[in-house]
């Protein structure tokens, strides 16, 4: 027979404090006398800080609660895939319960440092912003930086229906969605080619808050079974991670913790490690975890805490731009902030092409000098800049709206990626050339070789 308790002292949504709890385990899942369910957070002397995931409206400190002497866990098999649930794993498309498989607790600890295969193997996800310059590899942390209002979701479904890499699984974790960014997504990304590799777990916004801190921990771990226990490449994408951050900083709030930066809570780096770092490749293990962070930066600020903390624990970033949005450029990647510390490890002869760390490098120098010369010729006119500073202005201009830019339909694989930036760099004369071999001239090279 469980315990059962009723010993509440305070109640504030989603926080409620139970005098007497000695025999509670830190983790411990409690059940309330209405069916509701809370999760032990913290315990000093007998008393104890639980969250209750479904909220505490009409909860009164008379109710009953039960300890059940384990965690949350849940079930782990292929019948996920197709299917879309809740931040608790509850079915959310009308379809049975998931009551078969191996039971698990979602709570894991990142994968040992020193159990990790270093990641080297390049994912064609069809965007050249991406694929060209950014590219993403199986086993990478690699998150996309955005603003208010600018096409992070269509991106990420972009992405979703357009990866390729063998045995793909795609894990979609949304977190405080709107309704109609759930609608978005269910229409676009999951579709009759992508259904039977996708899954996902989603947290509404009008869903409790403190179920949202559930929902990337239930992903993760139904993520490893399908990589480490069956050989699937898993990209698990996570979106949005702000509203996550102020989840955390919500309850931290009701556990009236010290508050950190911003009024985050001085555990929310380790926090967000304890989610990214379940992702990566594992020595003697076939599958991998590759997780896309979507991040919605507060104030477009890449140095507010959330990012900050963020670009610590990943393996780069990708970085939008509000400015290219307003020109029309999609998907607005600014490439000169963006960067992918994996891709040395995964480009180039016998993985990707020949010329493609080349090609990369000398369209990253050309369009960083276009840039600097149109704030230049901001201040002075175009009229007053020489011919090589008007060559690089019009390379960044043709680069933005020839290279980077593509439908959100449109999906690229490397090599037309590649051709278009050779094209782009058909304007610059073989001596301006200096990041790419001679070998790879005489190979694609489509401007006059003097």
């Amino acid at each position: 027979m469980n315990e059962r308790y009723r010993t509440l002292t305070a109640v504030k949504d989603p926080i409620i404090i139970a005098d007497r709890m000695e025999k509670a385990h830190l983790g411990e899942l409690v059940r309330l006398e209405d069916g509701r369910t809370g999760e032990v957070l913290s315990l000093e002397k007998g008393l104890a800080v639980i969250q209750v995931f479904e909220g505490t409206d009409g909860l009164g400190t008379d109710a009953s609660i039960e300890l059940t002497a384990s965690s949350y866990q849940t079930y782990v098999s292929d019948a996920v895939l197709g299917r879309v649930f809740d931040a608790l794993g509850r079915p959310r498309d009308g379809g049975p319960p998931l009551l078969s498989g191996e039971r698990r607790p979602i709570a894991s600890n990142p994968i040992n440092p020193a159990r990790r295969e270093h990641p080297a193997s390049f994912i064609e996800t069809g965007v050249t912003a991406i694929d060209l310059l950014n590219s993403l590899v199986t086993g990478q942390k690699l998150p996309i930086f955005s603003m208010s209002g600018l096409a992070h979701n269509e991106l990420a479904a972009q992405i979703i229906t357009q990866a390729k890499i063998q045995d793909l699984i795609v894990i979609f974790c949304g977190l405080g969605l709107t309704q109609d960014d759930y609608d978005f997504f269910r229409l676009n990304a999951v579709t009759e080619e992508t259904r039977n590799r996708t899954v996902m777990f989603v947290n509404l916004a009008s869903d409790p808050a403190v179920e949202r801190l559930a929902a990337p921990k239930l992903a993760f771990t139904h993520a490893e079974h399908l990589a480490f226990d069956k050989g699937h490449n898993v990209l698990v994408i996570l979106s949005d991670m702000r509203n996550y951050c102020d989840a955390l900083r919500e309850v931290s709030g009701a556990k009236r913790e010290m508050p950190g930066r911003g009024g985050y809570p001085t555990y929310m780096y380790t926090d967000m490690a304890g989610i990214y770092e379940r992702a990566g490749i594992i020595k003697g293990k076939k599958g991998t975890i590759t997780s896309l962070g979507i991040l919605t930066m507060p104030n477009d600020d890449i140095i507010h805490p959330i990012p900050d903390l963020t670009g610590f624990i990943n393996e780069g970033q990708i970085v939008t731009d509000r400015d290219l949005s307003l020109k029309g450029v999609y998907p607005p990647v600014n490439i000169l902030p963006s960067l992918s510390r994996m891709m040395g490890n995964a480009i180039g002869e016998g993985k990707t092409r020949s010329d493609h760390r080349e090609v990369s490098n000398q369209v990253y120098a050309f369009y960083s000098e276009g840039i600097a010369v149109r704030r230049l010729a901001a201040v002075i006119g175009e009229e007053a800049l020489t011919e090589d500073e008007k060559e690089l202005l019009v390379f960044a201009d043709t680069f933005e709206s020839k290279v980077l830019s593509q439908g959100m339909q449109e999906r690229r694989t490397l090599g037309q990626s590649l051709d278009l930036a050779w094209d782009a760099l058909a304007n610059f004369s073989r001596a301006e050339l200096i990041h790419i071999s001679d070998e790879s001239v005489a190979k694609y090279y489509k401007g006059v070789r003097r």
